[in-house]
């Protein structure tokens, strides 16, 4: 049976909600890292789990977001081969409770000093899930992409592929209005005492509804094929993923180097630096990011649907050369001192952004086959982000930080350009390529579009 044959089988209705379970899975991660970046809270989690005098707060909270990438990749390696064994849906279920319950938690712990403080063990436990989560979101993205990609119709892959990452905006922004809300609602003494837990606490529930979306539905209809055909991986297929898929995992590296440095240099870098380097208020600060977001948000589907038109590759590509020469001209505009021209800079790198975000969802699964699909995906992603994405916002707070240079955030996302470029042009394009058809290809330059 043909992937276009699967999916006619499908219902709309169930399309939509295997989109929307997968795309709530990135709002729970990304909630927690729009939570975990803000200015306020940043800085609150800084002083509040370490000691004093043990240097910048803000650092600090960053370090600890960025030891969470660390373990990335083997929590890549582990869920991933895993889910093309077991299947896509009970790994993701095991991943939305792990990343939910992480973030929960860390709203429960005691802290380093005042009242109920477990000293020296504050720190070790909100390291310790950190790590945990940090494991288990290396299981959740690939899955959450690839259980859309499978799931969705080859015509109209590129529109659904783009509510992953709508999830992903609709999180972080989700996040920082929780954090707006607590920041004016209590005063700065409230907050460092207890009110900086409330947006942790907000992850469980959402954590919750997501488990409940996924386990009403049943694994992907290619999934599903394979499975039938006795081609299905009998052992978790790692070997095989890397022997045979090497050469893409680089490429897909490469492209994710450029999609992480951008996407958390803006989601999680740029709120410390309009409040710590350029001396934005964090009201005024997290009302633009806001505002920024929604308007990604109200482009992100639009532009997969172009995507299924004119192809994965032209909003790559145009991104791409974008950051390549906007990127400083950008920052410049943020740095003017005036706040629409921040805006406006601010602006043109998230509408570059927006053109890799809107793809994504639908480039990446099509780079391999079923069989080794979610483990080869989550190996590559998760490694290229643990390397690049994750500590981003504490290499450029450091760069500028010792340097005093405050270019640092244009550099590092034109240099991830020069980088992404070449695997972009490398890759096949696959817009209207069955997901199917790829078992076939593999290597992927071959393909050619398959009328549906």
């Amino acid at each position: 049976m043909s992937q276009a044959q699967t999916a006619a089988t499908v219902d709309a209705g169930t399309i939509r909600k295997a989109v929307l379970a997968s795309s709530i899975g990135n709002a729970t991660e990304w909630y927690d890292y729009g939570v975990f970046t803000s200015g306020v809270i940043a800085a609150t989690i800084g002083t509040v789990f370490f000691p004093s005098d043990s240097g910048s707060a803000v650092l600090k909270s960053l370090a600890l977001l960025a030891v969470g990438f660390i373990v990335r990749p083997f929590g890549g390696a582990f869920f991933g081969p895993l889910g093309d064994k077991l299947g896509r849906q009970k790994v993701l279920a095991i991943t939305i409770l792990l990343m939910s319950g992480c973030t929960f938690l860390v709203g429960c712990l005691p802290t380093y000093s005042g009242p109920y403080s477990i000293g020296i063990a504050a720190p070790i436990l909100v390291l310790l899930l950190r790590l945990i989560q940090g494991f288990s979101t290396g299981g959740e993205y690939g899955g959450a992409a690839t259980f859309i990609a499978e799931y969705a119709p080859t015509r109209r892959r590129g529109f659904f592929g783009s509510f992953l990452e709508a999830g992903t905006l609709s999180g972080y922004i989700l996040g920082n209005v929780v954090v707006l809300a607590v920041t004016l609602g209590f005063s700065s003494s409230q907050i460092e005492s207890w009110a900086w837990r409330i947006p942790f606490f907000i992850a469980l529930p959402l954590g919750l509804i997501g488990l409940y979306l996924r386990s009403k539905l049943e694994d992907t209809p290619e999934f599903q094929r394979l499975e039938k055909a006795g081609e299905k991986a009998e052992k978790a297929p790692i070997v095989e993923t890397l022997v045979r898929n090497w050469r893409m995992i680089l490429n897909l590296i490469g492209i994710v180097i450029l999609l992480n440095i951008a996407d958390y240099m803006l989601l999680t870098t740029m709120p410390s630096y309009f409040t710590n380097t350029l001396k934005i208020g964090d009201t005024q600060s997290t009302l633009i990011i806001i505002a920024v977001e929604v308007i990604q948000l109200s482009l992100i589907a639009p532009l997969g649907a172009l995507s299924d038109r004119v192809g994965r590759k032209p909003l790559l590509l145009t991104a791409a050369i974008g950051f390549l020469l906007l990127s400083w001209p950008s920052l410049k505009l943020m740095q003017s001192g005036n706040v629409a021209l921040l805006f406006v800079g601010f602006l043109i790198v998230a509408l570059l952004l927006v053109l890799m975000l809107a793809v994504i969802g639908s480039t990446f699964p099509a780079m391999f086959p079923t069989r080794v699909r979610y483990g080869s995906f989550a190996i590559g992603y998760n490694l290229s982000t643990s390397l690049f994405g994750g500590t981003c916002g504490w290499v450029v707070t450091l760069l500028i930080e010792k340097t005093g240079n405050n270019d640092w955030p244009a550099y590092y996302l034109m240099a991830a350009a020069a980088i992404a470029l070449v695997p972009i042009i490398r890759i096949p394009e696959t817009a209207r390529v069955p997901m199917a058809q790829i078992n076939e290809n593999s290597v992927g330059p071959q393909l050619a579009p398959v009328a549906q």
